[in-house]
């Protein structure tokens, strides 16, 4: 079939126009896409990664440097934090271009290369890159020059050397840079799926023979793997900075405030001194409750995980709760009268079989029988069942009247009673304002709803940071 000519100067004129409006459409969204819509939206999603340094999980807590650093900005700007972990530099810019996070929290090299798509902020920090290897075989009977002979210290000795690192990190561009001033090869082996700290634990275990890392993690996993050696330094100093789309002018802006306003205060000294000098650092890096070793939250989890069956809940859920209520100390009791992991009431313990002398376990077990019986109240309102735990968590936390009122009142001011976030829980907030607790709708009076209000948040948002390292 033969077309017009006018019918395709007519199609190809519309797709023209259609095309072009949809570009001015996505452009219109991305210039639009910066600090006011985060404030809007009402919390900051940051990329880090996953290490011992940067973000883990130990002892039911989420800890780190850029863990640490990112509460303090998103209390700087007022806003809630959500975390997002991946050790795949490519996954970070492409979420960061694709506004599907707002921020990169990675001690990131400041490169040209890297400055064409994304914007740095200002310097977090300064390393530079060193080496590392493993000591030879009996070195701690060896004397020190006999070790040395066997170490890589002149960068020269690096040609035709095999050296394992993160892929499209700055590493790979370091040594490329370093093979032309040597002018000889240097065998670069690009590994997915591999952070840093991993790529040390292949050399300690004798599986590879190089890698690069920043001066102060390397010097940090010595403390607990004396065989590496980190002495060998590949760079001059360099700056590191976190990083925003190109886009985000006015969020770069104000990081940038914010860290200018911080750098060199004794604030950042104390964090940084916490997970990078602290000796501390390395009998808790070699935990069984870091969850970069094993994934254990507690000494309590075999009954924490055996119990959650009973409710029907992901027994990370449960050990948020718990850490919540107790931060999983079996002996503390409130000033009134709560006490062990559950942080049990005396007549709310009683009804459920437990007292002030019970077990751990016993009182996990009554905990988990109130919240069962809490779940048998509300199945019938809130059907959901994922949206019905959050209302479970509030009543568990300030009881299920004050969880009833607030329904009650959502219902009346226009908002739907069977969701939590942004409908009920701005009523529960507001039980402490005459406005509200005086309504006739209201049977339980006042109550201090910021508890339970920030209750459910940090439990939820404890439990969404277990399911991302916790298995």
């Amino acid at each position: 079939m033969k077309l017009h000519y006018k019918t395709v100067f007519i199609l190809f004129v519309s797709f023209a126009v259609l095309f072009s409006c949809n570009v001015v459409n996505d452009t219109s969204k991305s210039d639009s896409y910066d600090l006011p819509m985060i404030k809007k939206r009402g919390k900051l999603v940051a990329v880090t990664d996953y290490n011992s340094t940067s973000y883990f999980i130990y002892r039911g807590t989420p800890m780190g440097y850029q863990y640490d650093m990112l509460n303090l900005l998103a209390k700087h700007l007022d806003l809630d934090l959500e975390i997002v972990i991946t050790n795949d530099l490519d996954d970070a810019f492409n979420r960061l271009n694709a506004y599907k996070c707002d921020i990169v929290a990675i001690s990131l090299t400041v490169t040209n290369e890297r400055k064409n798509i994304l914007s740095f902020t200002e310097p977090i920090g300064q390393t530079r890159q060193v080496l590392v290897q493993k000591k030879p075989y009996n070195w701690e009977k060896m004397a020190w020059y006999n070790i040395e002979k066997q170490l890589l210290r002149n960068q020269l000795d690096l040609a035709g050397k095999s050296v394992h690192v993160m892929k499209s990190s700055a590493y790979v561009e370091r040594l490329k840079n370093l093979a032309e001033e040597i002018g000889d090869t240097i065998h670069i082996v690009e590994v997915e799926h591999y952070e840093v700290e991993q790529l040390i634990t292949l050399i300690d275990k004798g599986e590879i023979e190089y890698t690069v890392a920043d001066e102060e993690v390397a010097l940090l996993n010595q403390t607990y793997y004396p065989s590496i050696d980190v002495k060998t330094a590949i760079s001059f100093s360099q700056n590191q900075a976190w990083a925003v789309n190109k886009n985000n002018k006015e969020l770069l802006m104000e990081v940038n405030k914010w860290i200018e306003m911080i750098s060199g205060t004794d604030l950042q000294a104390v964090i940084y001194n916490k997970y990078f000098k602290n000796k501390k650092a390395s009998k808790r890096n070699t935990s069984p409750y870091i969850s970069l070793k094993g994934g254990k939250i507690s000494i309590y989890d075999k009954y924490i995980k055996k119990y959650s069956k009973l409710i029907d809940w992901d027994w990370r859920l449960l050990a948020s709760l718990i850490f919540q209520e107790s931060r999983f100390n079996s002996e503390i009791n409130s000033w009134a009268g709560a006490f062990g992991l559950m942080q049990l009431m005396p007549l709310t313990a009683k009804r459920f079989g437990a007292s002030k002398h019970s077990s751990p376990e016993k009182n996990i077990i009554a905990g988990v029988k109130f919240i069962r019986w809490l779940n048998t109240q509300l199945k019938d309102m809130v059907k959901d069942d994922e949206e019905r735990k959050k209302f479970i968590l509030a009543s568990y936390n300030v009881g299920l009247g004050h969880v009833l009122d607030a329904r009650r009142l959502a219902e009346a001011n226009g908002k739907n009673p069977n969701i939590w976030t942004d409908n009920v829980d701005f009523f529960i907030l507001n039980k402490s304002n005459p406005e509200y607790y005086n309504s006739e709708l209201v049977k339980y009076g006042y109550c201090r709803g910021i508890e339970t209000f920030n209750y459910v948040k940090e439990v939820v948002a404890r439990y969404e940071m277990y399911k991302e390292v916790i298995r």
